[in-house]
């Protein structure tokens, strides 16, 4: 196991989609679990979904008094290089990306302009950190996705897996963006780590994931569609253990090294983090619906066979998705293990909660 090179003692830390799902959360727990960082959180807050999910859990944030936000899109440039001039992180973490593999069929333009310029300003802004002689960025640590698997046929998806035919645009940013880290880390001598999450899931989640989309359909009535005839199977990964899973990482960088031609040897790696356990949607779906009944949101007699359809599969979307957390497991000695049941079950009472079903009926 790879011993820990970086504290948080202290640490100026910058995390960029700090309005979204896994950022604000990871933005939570370090700012729970030390009290002397500092977290400066960036997010332009877009209506890709409900800006109010995203505008609470700033809200949340702004109760520390170490987070400071920053409205703003990671593709303005100037904005980019203000953040790191004023803040001066020693450790940045790009969550910022437009996500879904179907919307990307639909706004291509959102994600060239999030996921390749923006991306392409975080690097640039961890590249000049170290201009005039500064100590600069520690470790840059940037979210890609399962998605990079494409139609891969060999499963667990491994890191060493050849993922060079992507079967939607997000997933080609995503490819995009390894390649652009790893050029990096090799020009710049940017410690970088990759991590490829795969379909994460929880309470205050997002509301175009698969388990929201059901449960806002169900309880209002309509009928949800289950792709590929319910035959897709899913590594799904609780929000808890994505975040343990980034804070470990954060705080061993790669190290840097000379290779034996004189030159430096790319601080780059890459790691899955997923449940190694990949679900059925139709078993998925059962243990939702379940969880929604015992959470007060459906109805106890809830005719849920008359509200499925099973249909084809959609344009971009997989199979399959299974992550091989064999590396995550040796370098770091975790592994995601929150059970489904335990993780839907969060969401459902979360959502109760939080939308007040009761008050609707």
């Amino acid at each position: 196991m790879l011993n820990s090179n970086i504290s948080l003692k202290n640490k100026t830390i910058v995390i960029t989609g700090a309005a979204g799902f896994i950022g604000s959360n990871l933005a939570r727990k370090l700012l729970e679990s030390d009290n002397t960082l500092t977290v400066v959180g960036i997010d332009c807050i877009t209506d890709y979904y409900d800006t109010t999910l995203k505008e609470n859990r700033i809200g949340h944030l702004n109760q520390y008094d170490r987070f400071h936000f920053i409205k703003g899109n990671i593709a303005d440039k100037a904005l980019i290089k203000e953040v790191f001039t004023t803040w001066k992180p020693e450790i940045v973490v790009n969550l910022a990306a437009q996500a879904g593999v179907r919307y990307s069929i639909q706004n291509p333009d959102a994600y060239i302009e999030s996921n390749i310029l923006g991306f392409y300003n975080i690097l640039e802004a961890c590249r000049h950190s170290y201009d005039n002689s500064h100590k600069g960025v520690e470790h840059l640590v940037y979210a890609s996705s399962s998605s990079v698997y494409g139609t891969n046929k060999k499963v667990p998806y491994s890191t060493e897996d050849s993922v060079d035919h992507p079967v939607s645009l997000y997933a080609a940013t995503k490819k995009s963006n390894e390649l652009m880290a790893h050029a990096y880390a090799k020009l710049y001598d940017i410690p970088v780590t990759g991590l490829r999450f795969f379909t994460v899931y929880g309470p205050a989640g997002r509301p175009d994931m698969a388990y929201f989309g059901f449960t806002d359909k169900l309880r209002a009535g309509q009928k949800i569609q289950i792709f590929n005839y319910g035959n897709c199977q899913r590594d799904f990964t609780y929000i808890d253990d994505i975040v343990e899973g980034v804070i470990r990482v954060i705080q061993h960088a790669p190290e840097r090294k000379t290779g034996t031609d004189g030159l430096p040897v790319p601080p780059y790696k890459l790691y899955n983090i997923g449940n190694n356990k990949p679900e059925n949607l139709l078993e998925f779906v059962t243990i939702l619906q379940e969880e929604l009944i015992r959470a007060g949101i459906l109805p106890p007699d809830y005719d849920f066979e008359a509200h499925k359809e099973l249909v084809p599969m959609q344009p971009g979307d997989v199979p399959v998705t299974y992550a091989d957390t064999s590396a995550l497991e040796a370098d770091f000695g975790f592994k995601p293990s929150t059970p489904l049941r335990t993780g839907l079950r969060a969401f459902a009472e979360w959502y109760a909660d939080y939308y007040h079903p009761s008050k609707t009926k």
